[in-house]
């Protein structure tokens, strides 16, 4: 049995990519970025205006001039309207192109405008204000998006703005989800007095899903001949298997034998936590990668989050993830020498701290108990007693910080 620093380094050093893809960019939020985004021209492309109001020639104000004669009007998309006169101006709107022959805008609340005429209304006028200048953000040609960034709807608004319609991504791994056990029946079968529904798979399955992997799901009876060959299967098409239940010793558990049979290496199997002492983590011969979650639905959950995300992550080339600390509002303690995960419910005090509320439950099968639960806390497994104030590493589900 390791600890979960040494499962969490094991796991890790498995990180590889899986080369990359186009997609349209409308569908690329959430992926992970695989080219530098460059400015196709400046950007502002233009001399942009900021404010609605008057251009005018900042020499008329030097020369004392204080109204103007409107010569037109500019709206946002027109072609620039010059003046000729030092005593014209250009009514203009936000986000027009800034006509050559001026360089100053004069917004609405600082003018007065009658008969066709606009007459300053404040003194305090500076050159050039109310712009933005061509090429102040970056210039043509500029890198405005490195590669390895996550993309994000903020990123789509720059991405639109260079035209870019295609974007090269990392490539996600191709996953399946396998369940088994004959007592497991479908959600929408009536199970008997001795059978349960699928669950953990369709868990499993929304959690990938939040990460922009549709995982495909599958389920292996308790036969041995059906389980070598659904396995065999499964690791020749996919890159990452995802199991839940049917590793421990029980008399009709046939994966581990099937995976022993089929060469799949152990890496690790067992770890010192609760729940989810019973991981078991290994790999086949093509690259093929098997994190076999104990049955128990509290134990498949947390050890999705604990483990194979911060897998994904490192395999999409993104630096971690630095961790959430949260702070124990009350006191807790557990005796066995495991490093026990709490579950938690998560609100931030009037002072902006973020404190955690244990959410008792009745073990690793309580999984009514996570509809309650906003993160588990991972308290060491050297110590039995965890007082209130004490902070300590917090494994969110989803993204609630």
């Amino acid at each position: 049995m390791i600890s979960i620093e040494q499962a969490a380094k094991l796991i890790l050093a498995e990180a590889i990519g899986y080369g990359t893809e186009t997609i349209s960019f409308d569908k690329a939020v959430g992926r992970v970025l695989a080219e530098a985004i460059a400015a196709d021209r400046d950007l502002p492309p233009f001399n942009r205006v900021m404010m609605d109001g008057i251009a005018v020639n900042y020499e008329a104000i030097e020369q004392g001039i204080e109204t103007f004669v409107i010569k037109a009007t500019q709206a946002a998309g027109d072609e620039p309207v010059e003046i000729e006169n030092l005593n014209e101006c250009i009514e203009i709107m936000t986000g027009a192109a800034l006509p050559a022959s001026v360089d100053t805008i004069i917004p609405y609340e600082n003018i007065a405008v009658a008969d066709g005429k606009a007459s300053i209304t404040k003194s305090s006028i500076k050159k050039g204000q109310s712009l933005h200048l061509k090429g102040a953000d970056k210039k043509a040609g500029e890198v405005i998006v490195p590669a390895g960034r996550v993309i994000t709807p903020s990123l789509i608004n720059t991405i639109a703005s260079v035209g870019k319609s295609e974007l090269l991504v990392k490539r996600l791994p191709k996953v399946v989800i396998i369940s088994s056990g004959d007592e497991l029946v479908e959600i929408d079968q009536q199970p008997s007095s001795v059978q349960i529904r699928k669950s953990n798979s369709y868990t499993l399955q929304a959690v990938l899903r939040q990460h922009h992997i549709d995982a495909e799901l599958l389920h292996i009876p308790d036969d041995p001949q059906i389980t070598r060959l659904q396995l065999t299967s499964s690791l020749e098409n996919y890159d990452v298997i995802l199991m839940t239940g049917g590793i421990s010793m029980g008399k009709f558990d046939y994966i581990p034998q099937a995976l022993a049979e089929l060469q799949v290496k152990t890496i690790f199997h067992k770890v010192s936590q609760r729940p989810g002492k019973p991981f078991w983590f290994g790999k086949y011969e093509r690259g093929t990668l098997v994190f076999a979650f104990p049955g128990n639905p509290v134990a498949t959950f947390m050890c999705v989050h604990r483990y194979f995300l911060p897998w994904l992550q490192a395999s999409q080339g993104l630096d971690p993830k630095a961790p959430v600390y949260a702070v124990l509002d009350q006191d807790f303690t557990f005796k066995p020498a495991l490093t026990y995960f709490l579950q938690v419910s998560l609100q931030f005090s009037r002072d902006g701290e973020l404190l955690a509320t244990p959410i008792e439950g009745n073990g690793s099968g309580d999984f009514a108990n996570l509809a309650e639960t906003d993160a588990f806390l991972e308290l060491p497994g050297e110590r039995d007693s965890f007082n209130k104030g004490e902070a300590f590493k917090a494994w969110l589900f989803g993204s609630q910080i």
